[in-house]
């Protein structure tokens, strides 16, 4: 291993987590599902992140996902897997993600030389993840390599996205950061989804999120305007140093010039991405 740059790692997870995410936001992977017969877009959503942990309910996904309400979650799980099994769930999410990148980036990039590129690169740096407490990450660790280049950087992407989440649970626990508070207090960094998104996808409530933001104020966390203090900012910065900590494997192991050249190419595809539509106008922000 080789020590990177500061902070090399973290801005290159950032650029790959989107594009890990695209998946998510993608009309794609509803029309997939709809052929299975899965019309509920939280069902969606839920199945195709926790599929590769088999056929779970509600109490290990809430576990694993950390921020969902337990209520919630148990609308969707493990009633879905009736459905639709998780392999076939999981056929259906690479599907979702070929469409998608053809749809996104075009034919063009999803067959350059960049695009494989991308793959090798993140796929080696995946080679230096660990499974221990990383539920998330070690159930896509047990499935097969897609073959094409593009379903092999998405594959790649997201185990590099799972095995930073779960560390950052860890991190967000030694916090002492609930799952509403720690959704709130990220939204406050102006880097987190915005309050109506968050309470549209987490199950959560509009009376759960005032409490947690009356916790955090109480804290010394928010001010009473609810925005970061010093020391909220501070917290919020301490969390990801930790999870850079936790972390900092995958990067190394790639290697300076690699994780460089990883996150120019992540950064080139994600913008032309975005470009496309790939996220919806107000996702992220504090209104």
């Amino acid at each position: 291993m080789t020590t990177l740059p500061p902070l090399a790692g973290r801005r290159c997870a950032h650029p790959v987590n989107l594009l890990h995410a695209t998946l998510f936001f993608s009309p794609d992977l509803d029309a997939e599902f709809k052929g299975l017969g899965i019309e509920d877009t939280s069902a969606i959503r839920l199945a195709t992140r926790s599929a590769p942990l088999g056929a779970v309910g509600a109490g290990t996904v809430a576990a694993a996902f950390y921020n969902y309400e337990h209520a919630f979650l148990a609308r969707h799980l493990p009633a879905v897997w009736e459905t639709a099994s998780p392999a076939a769930v999981l056929d259906a999410r690479l599907r979702a993600v070929d469409a998608t990148y053809r749809r996104l980036l075009g034919d063009e990039a999803v067959a350059s030389a960049e695009m494989a590129e991308a793959a090798e690169l993140a796929l080696r740096a995946a080679e230096a993840c660990t499974r221990h407490a990383r539920p998330l990450y070690s159930g896509n660790a047990d499935l097969p390599v897609p073959d094409a280049p593009h379903l092999r950087l998405w594959h790649a992407a997201t185990l590099l996205r799972e095995h930073r989440g779960d560390g950052h649970v860890a991190a967000l626990l030694s916090a002492g950061l609930d799952p509403v508070e720690a959704l709130a207090s990220h939204t406050a960094t102006g880097k987190g989804m915005a309050p109506r998104w968050v309470l549209g996808t987490r199950g959560w409530g509009r009376a759960d999120w005032d409490a947690a933001v009356a916790r955090l104020t109480e804290r010394g966390l928010l001010d009473a305007e609810g925005e970061l203090t010093e020391a909220g900012t501070a917290l919020r910065e301490a969390l990801e140093v930790e999870t850079d900590r936790l972390d900092a494997a995958p990067y190394a192991h790639l290697g300076a010039a690699g994780t460089a050249r990883l996150t120019e190419l992540a950064k080139g595809f994600l913008v032309t991405a975005a470009g496309a539509g790939a996220f919806p106008a107000g996702l992220t922000g504090k209104g």
